[in-house]
């Protein structure tokens, strides 16, 4: 029985044949080991800098807190907007159009809207113009006191859009 080219056939009548590969236990259990030790070190190290994230940011404000935050006099709008088109922000007030600003396609603004903007009766409308298209959202008329704050959520079909006072 002669030896084939190539270290894991043997040559059996006169043919080439296969020979079981055995893996001579040292090394193949040596490499089973550290990649467990590799993984129970990865899961050690993610439960530790999970808790690191959770002590660390214990106490801290979350970020919609900073809409309550509004300056001295002025409301709060924050504005949604799930739609893939930018959106012209206007508030309808005592009968005239007031143009607040412009909310990115897919993003999210907040706006201070000064208490003027409220009118006699405190109450708007919120008038929101999609650009290049010909869509628009508008709310029904809405009662702002003070120390409240206004979200509006533009859907992508701006008929279905949303607002609350809170």
């Amino acid at each position: 029985m002669g030896v084939c080219p190539g270290s894991v056939m043997t040559m059996s009548a006169g043919r080439c044949a296969f020979r079981p590969f055995r893996a001579r236990g040292t090394f193949a259990r040596m490499t089973r080991d550290f990649r467990v030790l590799g993984l129970a070190a990865a899961l050690v190290g993610l439960l530790v800098v999970a808790n690191a994230c959770f002590l660390f940011n214990h106490g801290k404000k979350d970020e919609e807190s900073t809409v309550l935050e509004s300056p001295e006099g002025e409301i709060a709008l924050n504005v949604t907007n799930h739609n893939y088109l930018d959106v012209v922000v206007y508030v309808l007030h005592d009968g005239i159009q007031t143009r607040v600003g412009t909310v990115t396609g897919s993003s999210s603004t907040v706006f201070f809207l000064p208490t003027r903007l409220l009118g006699q009766g405190r109450e708007i409308q919120l008038y929101g113009d999609a650009i290049g298209n010909d869509s628009y959202a508008r709310t029904e008329i809405i009662v702002v006191q003070r120390g409240q704050y206004i979200e509006w959520t533009l859907e992508t079909d701006l008929r279905r859009s949303s607002v609350g006072v809170f």
